[in-house]
C-alpha cells in the first residue's frame, strides 16, 4: 500500500504502524509516531492498523540544545 511518510510518498508491506517501525529499523527505538495527525503511543502501535493513503509521522529525539 501508499503511505505519506514524515511527508514523503512510501510503499510499505506494513498493515500496522508497529510492523512499519520495525520494518524501517525502529522497533527498539524510542520514537514519537502519529497518523492522520493522532499521536499513537508505543502501546497502542501494534493495534493501530493502516491503510491506503494514511498520513504517518515518526520522529526520533535528538540530542543537542
Amino acid at each position: 500500500m501508499q503511505i505519506l511518510l514524515n511527508g514523503e510518498r512510501f510503499v510499505t508491506e506494513a498493515t500496522s504502524l508497529d510492523e512499519l517501525c520495525a520494518a524501517l529499523g525502529f522497533a527498539d527505538a524510542k520514537v514519537a509516531t502519529a497518523v492522520n495527525g493522532s499521536f499513537v503511543a508505543a502501546t497502542a502501535r501494534g493495534n493501530t492498523q493502516l491503510t491506503e493513503a494514511d498520513e504517518v509521522e515518526i520522529v526520533a529525539p535528538r540530542q543537542g540544545g
